[in-house]
């Protein structure tokens, strides 16, 4: 596989703990403060944007509002006659995005892209909300019995790990600790003011409750408004344009699909070493396009923590452990920002916040600025390169990128 060479010229992201609907704002505020505030990063103008792709998963639901490949063109004329489109892929519809806009930079038909992710989560009623996002569950076949399907999907996997391997759930508690302690350090995570005991991280039912099946409240991510954009450019936009700073590289990606049904997942992989193997090839396809030999070629990794039970996945499929053994590189601290393959130092889903379209582009920035060492409180020091995963529905959209320095 020939490695890739997609540079990261400027990336930006909002507050995750904004309300949105309670500043009187909507969507379209949104896409505007990303795209100008990811122009100003990038040290570009509109009009160096040959096109532009936004992620984006519920705008019909949550918004009533479609077509949203057109925004930024409403909120910025310079954009008007630049080509855009919108994606969707659940959780993965911003690496989708992502992967639209390196494809045409790789094809020659640009030199310039403009990628952005937004969501508006917080506007409906709390048990609207996860309603809305369980469209991306396969509707009328599974998860009927549930009050909030995705708690119900991911403690679904965490009983199928249960049932190959053992699984301990204060390892999932473990988990969200160090992700909800992480962001801490993190000024745009949603839940960095938040207040926290031991008990939070218990199997507590009054101080941490069960939300389905075996997940406990912090097990969870939260809905969030936010956005988050990048700048992607060619190799020949530097042959026309100076830098003032170095540009990280995105060295690799991977990207694969499987059915929408959760039980056909675990169905076709009961004989496999891995549950998810289509995820572990995204993975080694990442890896194999960046010239990287594995896990231990990389300083870090922002993964998809929908639930702690999801990145409890990530460490054996990464190759951190092996199948079914994630619980050692818990206990062992390797996951710390610290340790010897730092997890989302940002703080991740659980603590940084999960805008729905806007987490694969968010999980780039981190990723991009870990490299460039602007990640300031959530640095991982030394880093030079740092991986992504990306997952939509119950692992059902997988995307994974390489990010290094050029």
């Amino acid at each position: 596989m020939a490695q890739c060479d997609i540079g990261v010229l400027g990336s930006y992201q909002s507050d995750f703990s904004r309300n949105l609907d309670r500043e009187e704002l909507e969507i379209a505020d949104l896409v505007a403060e990303v795209v100008n505030g990811t122009l100003e990063d990038a040290q570009i103008d509109a009009a160096d944007v040959q096109t532009i792709h936004v992620g984006n998963a519920f705008g019909q639901l949550f918004n009533g509002q479609g077509q949203l490949g057109a925004m930024p063109a409403t909120m910025n004329d310079g954009f008007w006659g630049v080509p855009a489109a919108r994606h969707e892929a659940a959780c993965a519809s911003g690496s989708v995005a992502i992967l639209a806009a390196m494809a045409e930079l790789e094809a020659g038909r640009y030199d310039c892209a403009l990628v952005i992710g937004v969501e508006q989560e917080r506007n409906v009623p709390g048990k609207q909300a996860p309603q809305f996002l369980g469209a991306a569950s396969w509707i009328g076949h599974e998860g009927e019995d549930a009050t909030y399907v995705w708690p119900y999907m991911f403690s679904s996997i965490a009983d199928e790990y249960d049932l190959r391997y053992g699984l301990d759930d204060a390892h999932l508690r473990a988990i969200a600790k160090l992700n909800m302690t992480n962001a801490k350090g993190n000024p745009l995570a949603q839940t960095r003011e938040w207040n926290f005991t031991e008990a939070s991280f218990d199997a507590d039912d009054f101080a941490n409750p069960i939300v389905e099946g075996r997940l406990r409240r912090t097990d969870c991510s939260q809905v969030t408004d936010g956005g988050a954009g990048v700048v992607l450019v060619s190799p020949r936009f530097f042959e026309r344009r100076s830098r003032t700073r170095a540009t990280p590289i995105i060295q690799g990606w991977g990207h694969t699909t499987a059915s929408l049904a959760l039980k056909a997942k675990t169905q076709r992989s009961a004989k496999d070493e891995y549950v998810f193997p289509h995820v572990r090839k995204a993975v080694q396809d990442a890896f194999a396009r960046a010239g990287v030999a594995g896990v231990d070629d990389l300083s870090g990794i922002e993964t998809h923590d929908c639930f702690s039970m999801s990145e409890y996945v990530a460490i054996d499929h990464f190759g951190i452990t092996s199948p079914g053994e994630s619980w050692k590189a818990i206990e062992n601290g390797d996951l710390e920002r610290g340790g010897a393959t730092p997890i989302n130092p940002s703080g991740g889903l659980i603590g940084g916040g999960h805008p729905v379209g806007a987490t694969g582009v968010r999980m780039l920035v981190d990723a991009a600025r870990q490299v460039e060492g602007r990640a300031g409180a959530c640095q991982v020091e030394g880093a030079t390169r740092f991986a992504t995963l990306n997952i939509g529905g119950s692992l059902t959209t997988t995307v994974s990128f390489i990010v290094g320095q050029a």
